[in-house]
């Protein structure tokens, strides 16, 4: 991967991005650019929306808090989105965001929140959720946004899956320790990753998941880890044995 220059400032616009067409911002939008940045008219900036590759802008001052970018070239065409399914039990609010914030990073392409019997939360805030994943992306050099399903529970969840896609079920009751003999194991295709609640799956959602013929049990190492702890670690094994790191 070439080198990314990460100290362009870079925006998510949801919005076709083509030669000479203008972008509309927002008042916060507006407000970020030119106030907190104190960006000037013609000061360049990065845009992308998930579709249409990154595009090189200028800022076209049109007031104090109003302003809008003219797309001048694309910087990077758009690269095909991967195809890594996350499923997480619901967490209190700043780890979420934190969970959402890494998996977007670590390349998750369709996000799935799952209510199990020890999930503590139970609701989340969509939009929210989104946002952090923005968020992610724009800091990250990230082309595109993650897709994200409403909260199922866990059967439902893992039903709504693909048939030839490969569950990655992060087992805290594994005998083994070591997660790779069994990633090595698994043949390249369609994947999910789940991480459960911080109180672990019960005995019949094991179960359930183990008499499942595209279930995987993994470990995640000796040490008892927390939930979003878990979920960067797991990304990351997945990543390295399987996914776009090799």
């Amino acid at each position: 991967m070439p080198r990314y220059d990460f100290s362009a400032q870079r925006l998510f616009l949801d919005t076709p991005l083509m030669t000479g067409s203008l972008c509309e911002l927002d008042r916060n939008q507006a407000n970020y650019l030119l106030n907190v940045l104190r960006l000037k008219d013609g000061s360049g900036v990065l845009v992308f929306n998930g579709r249409d590759g990154e595009w090189q802008t200028r800022v076209v001052v049109e007031g104090r808090k109003k302003a809008h970018l003219e797309c001048i070239e694309q910087a990077r065409a758009q690269t095909a989105a991967g195809d890594l399914v996350y499923l997480f039990a619901p967490l209190k609010q700043a780890r979420l965001d934190y969970m959402i914030q890494k998996a977007v990073e670590m390349g998750a392409s369709h996000i799935v929140p799952v209510l199990t019997q020890y999930t503590q939360v139970r609701k989340v805030n969509a939009e929210r959720m989104r946002s952090n994943a923005i968020e992610a992306a724009e800091q990250c050099g990230v082309l595109s946004i993650p897709t994200f399903a409403e909260p199922a529970d866990l059967a439902t969840a893992i039903d709504a899956l693909e048939s030839d896609r490969t569950i990655i079920f992060c087992d805290e009751g594994e005998a083994s320790q070591n997660p790779l003999p069994a990633l090595q194991a698994i043949e390249r295709g369609p994947l999910a990753v789940l991480i459960g609640p911080e109180g672990g799956f019960s005995e019949d959602e094991r179960t359930m998941l183990r008499e499942r013929a595209n279930v995987v049990p993994i470990p995640l190492g000796p040490r008892v880890l927390r939930a979003d702890t878990a979920a960067v670690a797991a990304l990351a094994l997945v990543q390295a044995v399987l996914g776009d790191w090799k």
